[in-house]
């Protein structure tokens, strides 16, 4: 007789997707790993036989039923086959296996629901496996070396499972006897323990047994194992469940968690702010603050961004003009030019020169008279020689 292990919860693996490690040969479907779930207890999936000798190519065997969701589960109830008079040798086939429950479908310690042995397993056997999981796999093994206790079989091992019911609530988000109440709202995959109600694991910036605590002191995430950045605008922690930092971030950072540095070239919060593009070495700035290193020549103060006061020019606008411009004796901030051109007597961009012996006025492009002994170079007024006077020696 095909006993259900609790009526009080709901047949989560029936008509579900089943597969397994290697199927008996046979003329038809006969062994397939869907026959273990079709709910008629007269067909039997069939692995292809395992031993430990050398004569079996095969000493592992697994088979597994995706639920199709992660469910709360409460008990697997597996039926071996059975063959009269031969209870023993199926007993002793069935032995040794393992059961996991698992959302990846993989088999690890974490995921180990039941391990039988030594003592000879019941053909209709039932554990009590309080988790939550999508993939159910039965394992077993006849492996060379190892000594098995007694009554296992361990050679021409036929794995035969007629029916495997894995119970549990259907339904998301609940629990109890009749799976009528309702987990706590911030368990992980909306199922929790299908007796206490507690939480296998919490959602995202979630902790603590029901999940009703926020993540603390700069965590986030799922088991809150995740550091914020410590970049987030004000000093503000980031949010519990995403680690973004929700107002934005602090100067110098920029991204969604605020954990990337800004690009060269910008600066601030969010990095909305460019350099000002007067710095010195391809106009990078100290990414918080904006501040330069150094400036452009003919740029002054912490940002780069004012020209060099009237009279000042160059690098750190250090230097000054010549002071023999026209316009009020001012010159261009960087390189100390004077656009609009030289006071009476000066020459040169910088108007840093006398005019030339012989020459005077204005960008000196006057010849001094030929009676000057020696010519003023602002107004070409003359030192005359022997025998001349006036004020350009005219007068003979």
């Amino acid at each position: 007789m095909y006993n259900i292990a609790c009526t009080c919860t709901d047949d989560l693996s029936k008509n579900k997707v089943a597969s397994q490690s290697t199927t008996s040969l046979s003329s038809n479907d006969d062994f397939i790993a869907s026959k273990a779930v079709d709910r008629d207890i007269t067909t039997c999936m069939r692995a292809e036989v395992i031993g430990t000798t050398s004569a079996y190519t095969y000493k592992t065997i697994w088979w597994k039923v995706d639920l199709g969701g992660v469910y709360s589960i409460y008990s697997v109830n597996i039926l071996f086959k059975n063959y009269d008079g031969f209870e023993k040798r199926q007993q002793g086939r069935f032995a040794g296996f393992s059961i996991y429950v698992s959302s990846n479908g993989l088999r690890d310690n974490s995921s180990l629901c039941y391990k039988d042995g030594p003592k000879l397993p019941a053909l209709n056997f039932m554990t009590t496996c309080i988790t939550s999981g999508r993939y159910v796999t039965f394992y077993n093994e006849r492996l060379p070396g190892v000594k098995y206790p007694d009554g296992y079989v361990v050679d021409h091992v036929y794995t035969e499972l007629c029916e495997v019911t894995v119970h549990g609530c259907q339904a998301s988000g609940v629990y109890g006897e009749d799976c009528k109440k309702l987990c706590p709202t911030n368990c992980r995959n909306n199922v929790c323990h299908i007796q206490k109600g507690t939480c296998f694991g919490c959602a995202s910036g979630w902790m603590d047994t029901t999940c009703n605590t926020k993540c603390v002191g700069g965590w986030y995430g799922l088991d809150c194992k995740q550091l914020c950045s410590g970049h987030c605008k004000d000093n503000a922690v980031c949010n519990h469940v995403t680690g973004q930092c929700d107002i934005g971030c602090a100067a110098g950072w920029r991204g969604a968690l605020c954990d990337k540095v800004c690009e060269d070239g910008t600066y601030g919060s969010n990095c909305v702010h460019n350099c000002s593009g007067n710095c010195f070495n391809d106009s990078t700035c100290n990414k918080e603050t904006g501040h330069c290193i150094a400036c452009n020549p003919g740029y002054t103060n912490a940002l780069c961004n004012k020209e060099c006061l009237s009279g000042y020019f160059g690098a750190r606008c250090n230097k000054t003009c010549s002071g023999h411009c026209l316009k009020n004796s001012t010159c261009h901030p960087i390189d100390g030019t004077c656009l609009s051109g030289c006071q009476d007597g000066f020459m040169g961009n910088l108007c840093n020169a006398s005019c030339n012996e012989g020459y005077y006025g204005r960008n000196c492009s006057r010849t001094c008279p030929s009676n000057c002994k020696v010519c003023k170079a602002t107004d070409g007024t003359c030192s005359c020689y022997a025998g001349w006077m006036g004020p350009k020696c005219s007068i003979g």
